[in-house]
């Protein structure tokens, strides 16, 4: 059964491919600010496993999770061994990679998820960026009148 929204649009599958557990920790949190999560999974990749079942492991989540709106693959880092993996579904699979995730690209993307595969990961991209910002260099330009505010500084 396809993942359909209520305006008959289907889901696109998603995948967090990353080193040890930062994916997993990544879904886990997403979950507790978005709720439950549904056509999702993390793979690890970690020192002990074989390549060859990772992959397996890759190429079975991508078909199971592919509804008909192809699947979303995060990664962790452009070069890394799980971007290298999910980069090989590219041509058997309808798949895009994004890497670099981080949870503002994750929550995006969860939030995003019916729009089409090729545009998601164009969002996906721009979301993690945004997401990665130095506040207090932001704070010391903002001018003086315009400093934020305790909540209970108006009452």
């Amino acid at each position: 059964m396809a993942a359909e929204t209520n305006d008959g649009s289907l889901d696109v599958g998603i995948i967090v491919v990353a080193h040890a557990d930062y994916g997993s920790v990544l879904l886990r949190t997403a979950e507790f600010i978005l709720g439950p999560l549904s056509d999702c999974t993390s793979i690890s990749v970690d020192i002990g496993q074989e390549v060859p079942e990772t992959v397996r492991r890759l190429k079975d989540a991508a078909q199971r999770l592919d509804k008909g709106a192809g699947v979303i693959i995060l990664t962790d880092m452009f070069g890394g061994t799980p971007t290298n993996l999910a980069l090989s579904l590219l041509a058997s699979h309808n798949v895009e990679v994004v890497t670099g995730v981080n949870l503002p690209m994750v929550l995006k993307v969860f939030t995003s998820r019916t729009t089409p595969l090729a545009e998601l990961a164009k969002t996906a991209c721009e979301a993690g960026i945004k997401g990665i910002v130095v506040p207090g260099a932001m704070l010391k330009n903002r001018p003086a009148d315009k400093t934020p505010k305790s909540p209970d500084s108006g009452r």
